[in-house]
């Protein structure tokens, strides 16, 4: 399984940013421009990746001011599973984390894990951009 993190602080309370997080309509917001045909609610969302594939998610646990899990709904080209996580941080914000989990071979791997990584990076940042 390969891992991929992305951690941002920010300045807001944790039920602040939690509440934002686990409604899938806010993470629009979030997404990189090579994504479109957004569709939503607060508990599912598909979407198109330019040049990639068409991906249907929903929350499958939601653990109060703590963590959302997102998985497919429709098969994959890999299992793939996307978590946002909060806790305190020391100065009284909030410390998000973008964890994504994806099942990929050794090609898929060097295909794959730099556009993972560059979007838990833009979504961490940009979570800090709409929330600030």
């Amino acid at each position: 399984m390969t891992i991929i993190e992305s951690t941002v602080e920010i300045n807001l309370p944790i039920d602040k940013v939690y509440n934002f997080l686990e409604d899938l309509n806010n993470h629009q917001q979030l997404m990189p421009e090579n994504i479109y045909n957004w569709s939503s609610t607060s508990d599912e969302a598909s979407f198109t990746i330019q040049n990639m594939a068409k991906l249907a998610i929903k929350i499958s646990n939601r653990v109060p001011n703590s963590e959302i899990t997102a998985i497919p709904t429709e098969k994959p080209p890999f299992d793939v599973e996307l978590k946002w996580t909060v806790s305190p941080s020391e100065n009284g914000g909030t410390i998000a984390k973008h964890i994504i989990s994806a099942d990929l071979n050794m090609m898929m791997k060097m295909l794959a894990s730099g556009p993972l990584q560059k979007l838990a990076d833009h979504q961490t940042q940009k979570l800090k951009e709409v929330l600030s």
